[in-house]
């Protein structure tokens, strides 16, 4: 899972995907304001270890998410 958090100005340009009250999936993914999808907050949890979740986001943000994640992993082993 990705972490979600509202604090837009703590955005990794070209990293993080924000979720504006503007965008076309904002309402049907249930935040209640402006948030980031935080890439570099990644957790793997137990099914019953979650207090809530959010509703949906479009089909075009959810394959950016992994894509934006394997260019950014590549990019830095490219570099070291």
């Amino acid at each position: 899972m990705c972490g979600v958090s509202t604090r837009l100005h703590q955005e990794v340009f070209g990293f993080d995907e924000v979720v504006r009250a503007s965008d076309t999936d904002f309402e049907a993914s249930g935040l209640k304001a402006p948030s980031l999808i935080r890439l570099g907050f990644l957790a793997v949890l137990p099914a019953g270890s979650f207090l809530g979740a959010i509703d949906s986001i479009s089909a075009d943000r959810h394959r950016r998410l992994p894509g934006g994640l394997a260019e950014h992993l590549t990019r830095e082993v490219e570099t070291i």
